[in-house]
């Protein structure tokens, strides 16, 4: 199971949001690219970014930063945030900048787009199931829609999506420790991996997650614990890692 910073840029700066809340904005620093290079020489596998601005939008605001992140570490990236269109994607992923990128909002409103780009880009498409109480939400988490988040899963994977990232927005930024049930429950009713998100807080929530790789669960993904010095993200990294 890997261990996945986040970062999170709003106005061109690494932030965490509380609950998705953009008035309640913690910034951390004015520049990505050297957090950026901070995590993966920590020993990140995986880079998970995403555009803030754009989520709100609907428009990519920080492809220049994120442009810079992805060139300038060796590891994977993957992106989301206002990708709401096949040109966004193609922008991406064409040029070879980043491993992945995360639908969200149009994944849930727009079948035929997603289903455009799940036959054009295949693996490199991630979806986000950003859930509070259980039902979907979209727009930047600034609206929560009537699917339950088990049933719509259980329609992406049948659409041919092979990759979702699971977030508990109500714990998202919050240190109060990851929705295991939640996760677990989704991970019982699809095959596809998941990547879950929200409310780690220490290295026990980390482990409290572990029993659940072996349901499909491949990485945790982790932003305001590692900001505020709350989890060691080497020593994380570590304790996911195969034992030999």
């Amino acid at each position: 199971m890997m261990v996945i910073p986040a970062i999170d840029i709003k106005d061109g700066k690494v932030v965490r949001l509380k609950q998705g809340r953009f008035d309640d904005v913690t910034v951390y620093s004015d520049d990505p690219v050297a957090f950026a290079k901070k995590w993966a020489a920590a020993g990140a596998e995986l880079l998970h970014l995403v555009d803030l601005d754009g989520a709100r939008t609907g428009k990519a605001k920080n492809f220049e930063i994120i442009t810079k992140i992805a060139t300038s570490v060796k590891i994977p990236v993957q992106i989301g945030g206002g990708i709401r269109k096949p040109y966004d994607i193609a922008r991406y992923l064409s040029a070879g900048l980043v491993d992945r990128v995360i639908l969200g909002t149009q994944a849930i409103e727009n079948t035929t787009f997603l289903k455009r780009a799940i036959e054009e880009w295949k693996e490199k498409i991630v979806v986000s199931l950003d859930c509070s109480d259980g039902y979907v939400a979209t727009k930047g988490w600034t609206s929560v829609s009537e699917l339950k988040a088990t049933a719509f899963a259980m329609e992406l994977q049948s659409l041919g999506v092979q990759f979702l990232i699971y977030t508990d927005i109500s714990r998202d930024g919050t240190l109060t420790g990851p929705n295991v049930q939640g996760i677990q429950e989704l991970l019982e009713a699809i095959d596809i991996p998941v990547i879950a998100s929200g409310g780690i807080s220490k290295i026990d929530d980390i482990k409290s997650l572990l029993p659940l790789e072996i349901k499909g669960l491949i990485g945790v993904i982790t932003g305001k614990a590692i900001y505020e010095g709350k989890i060691d993200l080497s020593e994380a990294i570590k304790l996911c890692s195969p034992k030999e």
